[in-house]
């Protein structure tokens, strides 16, 4: 699997308090999440996001709180993937969850500046940047965690699981 977009870069301990603000979750709709993704750290995030487009961050993405909210917000906002140094494990688990690549390539996230355009090989974890044309390569994912990616989710998974066993 492959996907290619533009960057939106953000720095280091961008919490799910900023990637999905609290005051937005009486309305658990991913396109009401999707509305209001990023808007306390960037106020242009949902008119600039294009379907495709990739997050590049630092340190400790998605610190904070446990709610899947915040993986839900940036995939139903269009993200393909969010690409940071490293990762809070509990938004690592939960972006795999709901079908959100994420992955850790330290050089990447240092280097890559908003604007560029990335495509990204989920197979063996290369990030190419089209714009320098430099490339990384993170840790790709091992193939239970691509199936369950691919698939949409683990509830994606597990609905294709139970398909093949009935047939």
């Amino acid at each position: 699997m492959k996907s290619r977009g533009f960057v939106h870069k953000y720095g280091n301990h961008v919490d799910t308090d900023v990637i999905i603000p609290a005051r937005v979750l009486n309305n658990p709709d991913p396109k009401n999440l999707a509305a209001h993704c990023m808007e306390d750290i960037d106020k242009d995030f949902v008119k600039k996001v294009k379907s495709g487009d990739i997050i590049v961050a630092g340190v400790n993405f998605g610190c904070g709180s446990s709610r899947e909210h915040a993986p839900i917000a940036i995939l139903a906002s269009g993200i393909s993937c969010v690409i940071a140094e490293n990762f809070a494990r509990i938004f690592y688990r939960n972006a795999v969850n709901i079908g959100l690549p994420a992955l850790e390539c330290a050089s990447a996230a240092r280097d890559i500046v908003a604007g560029d355009e990335l495509e990204i090989d989920y197979s063996n974890g290369e990030i190419l940047n089209l714009t320098t044309g430099k490339s990384y390569i993170a840790t790709p994912f091992p193939a239970f965690m691509q199936e369950i990616i691919n698939a949409g989710g683990l509830v994606g998974k597990i609905r294709a699981m139970k398909e093949k066993t009935n047939k």
